[in-house]
């Protein structure tokens, strides 16, 4: 969390895209298709929760929030992560690193039997293991305790495909496996299928150029989903603690903040409002997306 102290440059930009601050702490945004649509899914993007293992004020805060987002009635959850407070810094032991995993385990039990798909953020992997040999270290038990099928994968649902990126590598990036796996996953996807990709890094957007984070292969995504603009709609990430929304190329890139706003702390002299961080408040984005590739993603501040 060294942008805490490293960060003095304020402003949330919107580019590329209408956008407004609605009623209530909603901030919607909606791109493509036309006047008649079918909503195909409803679908809660949540990212940078930053559970701490010692804190139950929290803990309490974010389960209020899940039962929040179940009355939206989403037909799942997608996770951006940074899950936990923090597991990547050399005085993390092992005990703090399980008491975090632990408080997050207990809040997924309030929601348990929902659908819920992660991804891996830079908080979440155990490195300061006195042996890599270690089944806790790295990302290998991220994947085991976030329940996911691999570091990075796919599936469908009604229509609409999803792919699930871990950019955890040198630089911020996609390493050569993943990223040919990535290649080969969109050119065998029938023409015009409706796909939404999520990284806990942005891919493009407007916060990068103030606090940077972003994918260094943005360039070379930037050319694969521009040769699949007939199937790439959406980009969700967080990382930044911004809410960002960049449509560039047909495609929305949505940096959607942070479950957490400032680390679940009152905020500093930047912060727009209590818990905010900079002009973003803590919050969470329910998603709809249409049969016809229509996204419309809205930014809802929390206020637990």
């Amino acid at each position: 969390m060294k942008r805490r102290t490293l960060i003095k440059t304020a402003g949330t930009l919107l580019t590329g895209s209408a956008m407004m601050a609605g009623e209530g702490g909603v901030f919607p945004e909606r791109t493509g298709g036309g006047t008649k649509r079918k909503l195909a899914l409803t679908v809660a993007h949540i990212t940078d929760v930053h559970l701490p293992g010692s804190d139950s004020t929290a803990a309490e805060r974010f389960t209020k929030c899940l039962a929040d987002i179940r009355k939206s009635k989403v037909d799942f959850f997608l996770n951006g992560g940074d899950s936990i407070m923090d597991a990547s810094y050399k005085d993390v032991t092992r005990e703090k690193m399980l008491q975090q995993w632990d408080a997050w385990d207990r809040a997924m039990e309030t929601i348990k039997g929902d659908a819920f798909y992660s991804c891996i953020g830079n908080h979440d992997p155990w490195w300061s293991v006195p042996d890599k040999g270690d089944a806790m270290y790295g990302k290998d038990y991220v994947v085991k305790r976030l329940r996911m099928p691999a570091r990075y994968y796919s599936f469908s649902r009604n229509g609409w495909h999803f792919i699930v990126l871990d950019g955890n590598n040198k630089d911020i990036s996609l390493d050569d496996t993943q990223y040919l796996w990535l290649e080969k996953e969109l050119e065998q996807l029938p023409a015009n299928t409706p796909t939404l990709l999520m990284s806990h890094f942005p891919v493009f957007g407007a916060t990068p150029l103030l606090v940077g984070g972003n994918h260094s292969d943005n360039r070379k995504l930037k050319d694969l989903f521009y040769k699949h603009r007939d199937k790439v709609k959406v980009m969700l990430s967080g990382h930044n603690h911004l809410y960002d929304k960049t449509l560039y190329n047909g495609v929305l890139y949505c940096c959607n903040g942070a479950m957490s706003g400032f680390w679940w702390g009152k905020g500093d002299k930047d912060s727009a409002g209590p818990c905010y961080y900079l002009e973003t408040p803590p919050g969470y984005a329910i998603l709809k997306l249409y049969s016809d590739g229509w996204v419309e993603n809205e930014y809802i501040a929390h206020g637990h």
